[in-house]
């Protein structure tokens, strides 16, 4: 198959990419192994260094942005893809995310591509875009359900919300848990200042929808020596990060964006992983924490406990209360997280595997390109879906 792939930051990954970056880093190295023909275009920002032309069998495209306007970097940039895959004919079919970019689905239709998005949380509520980017969003909803030829969802609960309104059936694929095989590196931890199961963990992206305001303050109320890392960044410069950052613990760090060996080092000898987001999608960063059998708190959305199932502790969503007395619990009682690691990890090896999300998209695409018909497209009654079916 030819396939070209876009809305993502870039392969291999650097600073600012995120849960998307992740999942197109895994899913496409192993398409490629399988000896399709892949091109990803990597989005750059006006004078960063391109990241080279290919990656472990991918062919990578370096496409810059004309602005670092939020939401509009994204949509300049994409309208450039879409012109190279239209005019040179790069793929047959292409794979794009999230809802934003289901306008591109519909152009590169007009075009003859077989186009499958796909959607990992609910993009218009994100507290990082403006008002205008919320609403763009929500409109944009519409022409998801209808514009790509496949729509993929990460969780049941999206995928049903969506039948549920559109009345037709889409399909599901749920994201990895494993990591490479890595060799721990000690050394980060001595230039982090931190010690194997002394320090509680997160990871990702600084924006408001992951609930570090939350995080921050309950860690501050708590009396321990352990420390508080925070591994990661904004996409962009934002007012949230320095907000998260004016903290003045001096048991909070933030080394930054940390990659490969470095980033697995570090997670898999956290006392605690810590997820406090407000939304989510499939998240990959818990589920390798779980692969690596990291003991889980996370917030109570429906979207972290069905990642965790019932392998990890769990706060009220967006109570910094209840957050300190899980970290306190946490903290008071380590034979019972060690315990929950282990069953979080029994749980991934069970559930979430890249190998299998890599054979049922291959799947997916083939029986797209050979002129299947797209479940969403088929005519019959409307989908009924129960909490049972959930």
């Amino acid at each position: 198959m030819r396939i070209a792939t876009f809305t993502f930051r870039s392969i291999p990954q650097r600073p600012g990419c995120a849960g998307v970056d992740k999942v197109t880093l895994e899913l496409y190295t192993r398409l490629a192994e399988k000896g399709h023909e892949i091109t990803a275009y990597n989005r750059l920002f006006p004078g960063e260094e391109p990241i080279g032309d290919s990656y472990k069998g991918i062919k990578t495209k370096n496409y810059y942005t004309v602005t670092r306007m939020k939401g509009f970097d994204s949509i300049f940039h994409s309208l450039k893809v879409c012109w190279d895959i239209i005019r040179n004919d790069t793929a047959d079919l292409v794979h794009v995310h999230n809802t934003g970019n289901s306008p591109f689905a519909a152009l590169l239709r007009l075009f003859g591509k077989k186009v499958v998005l796909s959607q990992d949380g609910v993009d218009w509520q994100r507290g990082k875009w403006p008002w205008y980017g919320r609403l763009y969003l929500w409109m944009t909803v519409f022409i998801t359900a209808y514009a790509p030829h496949r729509i993929v969802f990460d969780t049941i609960f999206y995928k049903a919300d969506f039948e549920r309104r559109f009345k037709r059936e889409y399909d599901y694929i749920s994201w990895g848990a494993e990591v490479p095989e890595f060799e721990e590196d000690p050394t980060i931890l001595v230039e982090l200042g931190v010690k194997p199961n002394e320090y509680i963990l997160f990871v990702g992206r600084f924006i408001p929808e992951k609930g570090l305001h939350y995080l921050v303050p309950a860690f501050e109320q708590i009396d321990t020596d352990k420390k508080l890392l925070m591994v990661g960044g904004p996409p962009n410069p934002a007012a949230y990060e320095k907000e998260i950052m004016a903290t003045k613990d001096p048991r909070i760090k933030f080394p930054g964006f940390i990659f490969g060996a470095k980033l697995f080092t570090i997670m898999k000898n956290a006392y605690t992983y810590v997820q406090p987001s407000d939304i989510e999608g499939l998240s990959p960063v818990v589920l390798e924490n779980m692969g690596l059998a990291v003991p889980m708190i996370t917030s109570d959305i429906q979207e972290n406990l069905y990642a965790v199932g019932d392998t990890a502790l769990s706060f009220k969503q967006g109570d910094i209360e209840d957050l300190r007395e899980k970290l306190q619990f946490a903290l008071d009682n380590p034979e019972e997280m060690k315990r929950l690691g282990k069953a979080g990890q029994e749980r991934t090896q069970e559930v979430f595997n890249w190998d299998k999300c890599a054979h049922d998209y291959e799947a997916l695409f083939l029986e797209l390109l050979e002129g299947k018909q797209s479940p969403s497209k088929a005519a019959g009654k409307p989908i009924e879906t129960t909490n049972a079916s959930l």
